[in-house]
């Protein structure tokens, strides 16, 4: 088939990393593939262009851009596109707009999140006129379906799930020799407990009730450290979070990084403290490596993360809670131990890349009836 995803852009991000995966795997299986970035492409789009697969930038200016749309259209229809993947909200209706008449086979959205604003607003109303040229919207988890219906984002039967799914090939489970690097690169003994998380540091992933739950263990654990993969807005107001809590000198900020699978090699615990969440790539990610899981009960996680099975739950914007899970943790090493396993053979069964594209062609094709 010939497809066009269209996105916002391709910095690094959760939703990007599973449009570069699941394209990388459709034009591995012989389909046509393109990205059409709505703004600029993003500095994840050369792993595609690597591969051969062009990436498309119509440099969106702030309200409506005619002259953005214009070149999406002419994307679009040079690739003489049969199924149109949007992902999100923006990027769909924007989209929609550019294909009007085309005659497309299918057009398929998917919402990567919950759907965070709870006030529908411009960009929501916008999304809901484009449901009339609109085959199918995916929701990523059971969860996120459930609260967009029943906000009426988008009619019950226009909607279904496909949960994300990551490559899992050549992923290794943590190890002490990468263990022993991250040690290194942070600069601490080698037998330092290591937990880290990994996200953009901004409101939604709340890092900042991790840095408070981490004071709290790092008084009863002393051999601890927190490390913050990701970057964002929020880099300096965490950082200050951290120098007010007094444990500055334990809290590292690795930053954008091309390399998160082996840094999740290296940690003992991964934590992702969300306020809200759709269907968490980073999630899948640590469960490849095996590693046991603290997360709060919010959006798909628990669909990911079972609680006392592969990690803990605790409820969200709880430092108290976040606290004391990961002390349990650290303090019953056989059991989370026992949790990583679990957890990596859960998602070489339920989150493997492979399994999601297979839902998505199937669903291109119209058996929406198939699919989760």
């Amino acid at each position: 088939m010939n497809i066009t995803h269209v996105v916002e852009n391709l910095n690094r991000g959760g939703l990007e990393r599973m449009v570069i995966d699941l394209v990388t795997q459709q034009h591995r299986e012989g389909h046509k593939v393109q990205v059409v970035c709505l703004f600029e492409r993003g500095a994840m789009a050369t792993e595609l262009e690597i591969k051969g697969i062009p990436v498309r930038a119509c440099d969106k200016r702030t309200g409506f851009d005619l002259r953005a749309v214009g070149l999406a259209r002419k994307f679009i229809a040079e690739h003489r596109t049969e199924v149109l993947h949007t992902h999100n909200a923006v990027a769909h209706y924007q989209a929609v707009l550019a294909s009007a008449g085309m005659g497309i086979r299918q057009v398929v959205n998917t919402r990567h999140g919950m759907g965070a604003t709870r006030k529908p607003g411009r960009r929501e109303w916008l999304f809901r006129r484009a449901m009339s040229a609109t085959d199918t919207v995916v929701a990523v988890c059971e969860a996120a379906r459930r609260d967009a219906v029943g906000r009426g984002m988008f009619p019950a039967g226009k909607c279904c799930v496909v949960p994300n799914g990551i490559r899992l090939d050549g992923f290794e489970v943590a190890n002490d020799a990468m263990h022993e690097r991250l040690a290194r690169l942070i600069n601490v003994p080698s037998r330092t407990r290591i937990i880290g998380t990994v996200g953009r540091l901004n409101w939604a992933k709340d890092q900042a009730s991790l840095i408070r739950a981490f004071r709290a263990v790092r008084h009863l654990r002393r051999d601890t450290v927190l490390v913050l993969i990701g970057d964002g807005e929020l880099r300096e107001t965490l950082r200050a979070c951290a120098f007010d809590e007094g444990i500055a000198g334990c809290v590292h900020f690795l930053g954008d990084r091309d390399d998160v699978h082996e840094l999740l090699q290296g940690l003992d615990l991964f934590v992702l403290s969300s306020v809200t969440e759709g269907y968490s790539m980073a999630l899948l990610e640590a469960c490849a490596a095996g590693l046991p899981i603290v997360a709060t009960d919010v959006g798909g996680n628990a669909e990911i993360v079972r609680d006392r099975a592969t990690g803990r739950l605790v409820p969200p914007c709880d430092a108290p809670a976040l606290a004391d899970a990961m002390v349990e943790m650290l303090h019953a090493s056989q059991q989370a131990s026992a949790f990583g396993r679990a957890a990596r053979s859960w998602v070489e069964q339920h989150g493997s890349l492979q399994a999601m594209a297979a839902r998505y062609t199937r669903l291109y094709f119209g058996h929406v009836e198939a699919l989760p």
